[in-house]
């Protein structure tokens, strides 16, 4: 791990701050640097209800996919939902059952094997599903890109309705309908709803026409894990999506969700978005990652105490094995890469690193070089492999320019994954070198942290620690505030963790006293002067029942002498 570049976010101008002067000087300065500039934006920011819920006839092709969705549930044609084996996928195929079984559908789910099958509509599954006695097939949080796939499935004669959040290639498959905010020409006023945001959408369609809307509040926690987990922008509709999930997860959590949350350290009743993000999302992406989604998707859907209780003890064997295979194959990885440090590209390869955890180890490794990096698990024949990058280099735009080498891929900017013929992989890697060298020439590869503003600690009091969590849920678009404080006084420093891994500090300013810690800066212990400039964001500190708030450092140096 490296230290950060700073950059202190420039002040709010006078007449913004006048003109939002309902607001505490901080909270307006944090608003502005949101981005909220139009009255009518801070106030549905703040107001964060049901008003931000977008019409779903304004996506792209709603009618027709309501219309053909009817005429399947009042025939009674066998409907399959066809998902994806991530949080995102899995949340969106329950809620997608759930809600055509309380109108009357004959629903089943499909949910691909990550290894053996992998992402996306499969010829193969679709004609089983055919020959099962399967009309319609409702994909979601995939099927955009299946233009070959959804072809052949017309062919012999089964509907296809695509519900989806992934960029669309030029070529579009021939579908019944194509509901997707991110279509071109699509009306719909927020594009960044998530695969489980979609096919919530295309649920409060076919209850609007029932005049039924009032049973949304019934699957919007499934929304809201779906929406963190995929890390998407905690704004606009999401973040009413996601703040409303949170309180039915706080006040009522549906059996399976009670049962997994019993196993962690989690306090029932006060999850936030980071209680999903690293604690919940990935012991329900761990099943399809070592074994089947499917075992997640029954957790959310049991209505068995018995079996909540089996589902919910196996995810959790499930999650402490990936960590353990995480470690094994980060070992490995590290060993790779240490040769390759002086390139602008990490890329990892054995045939030994499970498909389920690659991801993973390529997103730790970025973390911690910043680097794109890919980890490529190679066989015989072909060989598959996953992405991480860094905001500077869009990973998805050099895969493409590889495409030629490659048998399928998939993903976004910062993230993806890829297949190809393992005798590619040579004229494949030069390639992706040649990409990333020409983009990211002269480019300084050290992390940037974004700091909302300079505040000293005594400033931060009780009424302005409540207003700074009226901002929430925070997450990707509206991240945690970063604060700078500089020249505190380090009372104390203490190892924590594992190896020392981590620091615990007591701090203080002026007639403040400061409990924090820095995750992950064990190895900057030394650098540990008597006064420090810190960036930080407040944490709440849940142990055994009691509830306190901390700093959470997230980088410092030694104070300058301006700050003394």
């Amino acid at each position: 791990m490296n230290h950060y570049r700073w950059h202190v976010l420039p002040p709010a101008p006078a007449k913004y701050l006048s003109s939002n002067a309902d607001f505490p000087p901080l909270i307006a300065q944090l608003l502005y640097n949101r981005g909220l500039n139009e009255p009518a934006q801070i106030a549905a920011f703040t107001a964060t209800d049901e008003n931000q819920l977008g019409d779903p006839f304004l996506l792209p092709d709603m009618h027709q996919a309501v219309t053909r969705i009817y005429r399947a549930l009042l025939s009674g044609e066998n409907i399959a939902i066809y998902g994806d084996y991530d949080a995102d996928g899995i949340t969106a195929t329950a809620l997608l059952v759930k809600g055509l079984t309380y109108l009357g559908g004959n629903v089943i789910p499909y949910i691909p094997h990550r290894i053996d099958e992998g992402y996306g509509l499969r010829t193969h599954a679709l004609e089983k599903l055919y020959h099962d006695g399967i009309s319609l097939v409702i994909t979601v949080d995939c099927g955009i890109t299946a233009v070959t796939q959804i072809k052949k499935a017309r062919r012999i004669g089964l509907d296809i309705i695509v519900t989806d959040h992934h960029t669309p290639l030029p070529e579009l498959p021939e579908a019944v309908a194509l509901v997707c905010p991110k279509l071109p020409g699509s009306d719909y006023p927020f594009s960044e709803l998530t695969g489980v945001g979609v096919a919530f959408k295309l649920i409060q369609a076919l209850l609007r026409t029932l005049g039924k809307d009032n049973q949304l509040d019934g699957l919007i926690d499934l929304v809201t894990i779906g929406t963190i987990a995929d890390i998407a922008p905690v704004l606009g509709e999401n973040r009413y999506l996601i703040k409303r999930g949170l309180e039915i997860i706080n006040q009522n959590p549906r059996l399976g969700l009670r049962e997994m949350i019993a196993r962690t350290s989690l306090s029932p009743g006060s999850l936030d978005a980071a209680s999903i993000s690293w604690v919940l999302a990935p012991r329900l992406n761990a099943a399809g990652r070592l074994a089947h989604a499917m075992i997640s998707y029954n957790l959310l859907m049991t209505d068995s105490p018995e079996e909540a209780e089996e589902i919910a003890m196996l995810l959790e064997q499930k999650n402490s094995e990936r960590q353990r295979l995480t470690e094994k194959a980060m070992s490995k990885a590290k060993e790779q890469v240490s040769t390759q440090l002086t390139q602008p590209i990490l890329i990892a390869a054995d045939r030994d690193y499970p498909a389920g955890i690659m991801g993973l180890v390529a997103g730790r490794l970025s973390e911690a070089h910043y680097r794109p990096v890919i980890v490529i698990s190679t066989g015989e024949q072909m060989s598959s492999g996953s992405c991480r990058s860094i905001p500077e280099f869009n990973i998805i735009l050099a895969l493409n320019q590889c495409h030629k080498l490659l048998k399928e891929f998939g993903g976004h900017s910062q993230a993806a994954g890829f297949t190809l013929p393992t005798k590619n992989l040579p004229r494949f890697k030069a390639a992706l070198l040649n990409a990333v060298e020409a983009e990211l020439s002269g480019v300084d590869l050290q992390p940037s942290l974004t700091i909302d503003t300079e505040i000293a600690l005594p400033d931060l009091a009780g009424d302005t620690i409540r207003s700074i969590y009226r901002l929430a849920p925070f997450g990707q678009g509206n991240p945690q505030p970063a604060f700078l404080s500089r020249a505190v006084e380090v009372i104390q420093c203490s190892p924590m963790g594992n190896n020392g891994g981590h620091i615990r500090l007591k701090l203080r300013q002026g007639n403040t006293m400061w409990q924090a810690v820095g995750f992950g800066l064990g190895s900057f212990r030394s650098e540990v002067s008597s006064h420090l400039d810190i960036v930080y964001n407040l944490e709440k500190d849940r142990w055994r029942g009691e509830e306190r708030l901390r700093l959470n450092i997230l980088d410092f140096m030694p104070a300058t002498q301006d700050g003394r």
